[in-house]
């Protein structure tokens, strides 16, 4: 291919654009998007593959803009789109000698976590959404080898629990920025056919246990969302109370909250700018009229506008 790429060169009369310096390679690359870079860059020869493996090139991995904007697809939850996913994010936690400061994927694993935590102290972002077999082992290796971290988004990874982020937020003092969304448990349609099953009905039931690790040990959260979180009343406090920078808080979907309790627990948090309440409609399919025994104490209940019948 290299032979190839001269062979056009010299026929077209242009230059040679496989004998450009490294540095200049690299800069041109730099420019580029990672569909690009991946697609196309490391395939035309030896030396633009070289330049692709730079370290200057892989102190960022951004996998978001592949998967938005929605809809999701059933393919990303197979296991061979994992594999995928593992493989690009170890080779760039190889090539990038340490230098590795920035993760957005989704659907990688504990295998290339692993590595993670192995070779890349520096990191300070961490987003890993909809990663089922992310467990609490990878997580807590992160925690523990991985001290400048700042942003953590472990939403849709229902494998991981409160222990380990306990011990993200004991281990990593800068942590600012923490995303542990759930999927709509109240309103799955969305999500079926696309999600197995079995992880849907595996949503966390620990939202109490969860509340209590962030406010123990995330003092300094600037921004949180538990989208859909089982927490209550009590935990919801308990985390005003301790993390009293909060400035971005959204309960989104959080039905065992209300209004009255989110008033209630929210007095402290001198610095809120924007609060996301827990907005959204509960059809009465969800809730049996029995429990309350009439709906006007449901209504009395649900204390917002949203849930209301």
């Amino acid at each position: 291919m290299e032979a190839d790429a001269e062979e056009q060169s010299s026929e077209s009369g242009g230059p040679d654009w496989a004998e450009l310096t490294h540095e200049c390679l690299t800069n041109i690359f730099s420019r580029l998007t990672i569909q690009d870079r991946w697609r196309g860059t490391m395939l035309v020869c030896k030396s633009w593959l070289r330049a692709f493996k730079d370290p200057s090139l892989h102190t960022i991995f951004n996998l978001d803009p592949q998967f938005d904007p929605p809809p999701e697809l059933p393919t990303w939850w197979a296991p061979d789109f994992e594999r995928k996913i593992d493989s690009m994010l170890s080779s760039v936690v190889r090539w990038s000698h340490g230098s590795l400061t920035e993760i957005r994927v989704r659907h990688c694993s504990d295998r290339s976590l692993a590595l993670v935590a192995e070779s890349c102290p520096n990191l300070e972002v961490l987003s890993i959404r909809s990663c089922p077999h992310v467990t609490d082992d990878s997580i807590s290796r992160i925690a523990l080898r991985c001290p400048k971290l700042r942003e953590l988004d472990v939403s849709y990874c229902y494998e991981i629990s409160h222990v380990s982020l306990a011990l993200v937020g004991k281990n990593c003092p800068n942590l600012k920025v923490l995303k542990r969304n759930l999927m709509n448990w109240l309103d799955p349609s969305q999500h079926i056919g696309i999600v197995p099953n079995e992880y849907l009905n595996a949503c966390p039931q620990d939202g109490e246990s969860e509340a209590v690790a962030i406010a123990n040990s995330m003092p300094h959260l600037e921004s949180l969302e538990i989208r859909f979180s089982k927490l209550s009343a009590k935990g919801l406090s308990l985390i005003c109370e301790r993390c009293s920078n909060l400035e971005f808080l959204d309960l989104s979907g959080c039905a065992n909250l209300t209004s009255r309790d989110i008033v209630n627990a929210t007095p402290n948090l001198a610095h809120l700018k924007e609060i996301k309440k827990p907005n959204f409609y509960i059809p009465r399919s969800v809730f049996h009229t029995e429990r309350y025994g009439h709906w006007r104490l449901y209504d009395e209940r649900f204390q917002t506008d949203v849930f209301r019948i």
